[in-house]
């Protein structure tokens, strides 16, 4: 395509443009370009700022007062130290680059650097991130027909694409990532590309498809995205487990496949902007269905019991695979565990409330409830969040201050060591833990004279027997001050 250098003029930060400038003065070319060039012409606020240079890393060190170069591919990082916006904090300069051969489809073999802009342009991925400005002359080049892409709304490839995604594997899921963060069209000849390149995902690290993956989900169009990497044999590289889904029928409660259900649930989550592990969470939740379903004659439909126990393990082990932090993992794995709560309000206690906080943490008990409401509307269901999910919220806002963990006990180890002469061990634990069931049961029991002298009479029983009693607990009605209780469920519109 023929090199086009149409005039724009964009605003360029301080902290990139006195970059660009300091290369100029020096006798060097510099453009800004890839990505924030792309989002400078959607009018969306760049994330990260890239320049390319003619200058070769040495010369680009030799500018700058503090500069980094911890690479094999000719890029520095400058390091604007005075500002406040983390997003200039470094910014990369890279020289132009001639393409090189990619032997483990990732990543080039070595770097050949050029004097010509021409060729770091034919060696980039799509056409979108193809565009190189030069804010010095208010100009962009575009060898690729990338601006007619943005204004068509296109995801092509620069060049052939099955070489582009041979080249670099993980390029296969950034037309995905790209497809649900624009909202772009991918075209007929790179959806062919990525459909056969597919397979290459599997030489891909699993930190960087999931990074690709956590920008999918945390996308406005996640749900297209994974029905078209479905489509293309992409999704199997990346969650198989969503794939077994598609056409198990559910039960008369739900209107679509387990597959369609866990996509819609999904999409409540996005509408609502609610965080990746809440999304996570809403995408993952009947991940078990499949593995658990059965016919029963006597209902004349399909069971899916235990689906919550299976399915906790299965997100566990997905999210472990793909290595997410442990807090992710722990937390999303927690709400697939308990998202089948029972919220019965006309037989519910309070205390199986706090057993149920207890179960998840304060810090994932909103979660928990807003994992339900998506999943209400994932099924088909109108509302919500109807009466009997409000009176339960306004349950858990009653429960919220009372002890939920042996932390919260006005007793501890060391008292019970001290006043009761126990010795150090496990009976201490056991102790702690039956103290801790009567006093979710009735926390008008968490004081610490109360607590000692049933401490003094478990101290006698055996360890298994204290095990018991901290493992079963006791049912029991709870009585709450009517004035606190009548608070709370107005706010809820309940009674």
């Amino acid at each position: 395509m023929k090199k086009t250098a149409n005039k724009v003029k964009f605003t360029i930060p301080e902290e990139v443009s006195r970059i660009t400038e300091g290369l100029k003065k020096a006798g060097f070319e510099a453009y800004i370009v890839g990505g924030c060039v792309r989002d400078l012409f959607l009018k969306k606020t760049p994330k990260d700022w890239d320049i390319t240079t003619n200058a070769k890393p040495e010369e680009i060190m030799a500018l700058f007062e503090e500069t980094f170069y911890e690479n094999n591919y000719g890029t520095v990082g400058i390091v604007n130290k005075d500002t406040k916006d983390k997003t200039f904090a470094v910014v990369e300069v890279t020289p132009y680059r001639l393409e090189a051969i990619y032997s483990d489809n990732r990543r080039p073999d070595y770097v050949t650097f050029s004097d010509k802009i021409e060729n770091d342009l034919e060696r980039r991925d799509f056409t979108i991130n193809a565009i190189a400005y030069s804010p010095s002359k208010s100009s962009v080049v575009d060898l690729h027909g990338g601006e007619e892409d943005l204004k068509n709304k296109i995801i092509r490839t620069v060049g052939e694409a099955e070489k582009r995604f041979n080249e670099d594997g993980l390029r296969i899921l950034r037309a995905i990532r790209l497809h649900a963060e624009l909202d772009f069209t991918i075209n007929i000849e790179t959806e062919s590309a990525l459909k056969k390149t597919a397979p290459l995902l599997e030489k891909i690290s699993k930190e960087r498809i999931r990074d690709e993956f956590i920008r999918i989900i945390m996308s406005d169009n996640p749900v297209n995205a994974l029905i078209l990497s479905h489509e293309l044999g992409i999704l199997k590289y990346v969650v198989p487990e969503l794939e077994k889904g598609i056409g198990i029928e559910q039960n008369q409660a739900h209107s679509y496949d387990v597959w369609t259900h866990n996509l819609k649930t999904l999409q409540h989550s996005v509408d609502k902007k609610w965080g990746l592990t809440m999304r996570l969470s809403a995408l993952f939740h009947d991940i078990a269905k499949p593995h658990v379903r059965e016919w029963s004659e006597e209902k004349k439909d399909w069971t899916f019991y235990g689906h919550d126990v299976v399915g906790s393990r299965l997100t566990e082990k997905m999210l472990k695979e793909l290595r997410f932090s442990k807090d992710i993992i722990e937390n999303v794995s927690k709400l697939v565990r308990w998202h089948m709560f029972f919220s019965d309000t006309d037989q519910i206690t309070l205390s199986a409330v706090r057993r149920l906080v207890a179960r998840v943490g304060k810090e994932n008990v909103w979660d928990l409830m807003n994992l339900r409401m998506c999943d209400r509307i994932g099924t088909g269901r109108p509302k919500e969040n109807p009466y009997r999910l409000r009176k339960y919220k306004a349950m858990i806002e009653e429960v919220m201050a009372d002890p939920i963990s042996v932390g919260m006990l006005k007793i501890n180890g060391n008292i019970l060591i001290e006043k009761l002469k126990l010795l150090p061990g496990p009976k201490i634990g056991f102790i702690l833990h039956a103290l801790l069931e009567e006093v979710i049961e009735d926390p008008s029991l968490n004081k610490e004279d109360i607590l000692e002298n049933k401490a003094n009479k478990l101290a006698i029983l055996s360890d298994e027997e204290l095990k018991k009693i901290g493992e079963q607990g006791k049912v029991k009605k709870e009585g709450e001050q009517e004035k606190k209780i009548q608070e709370i469920r107005g706010k809820y519109w309940v009674k």
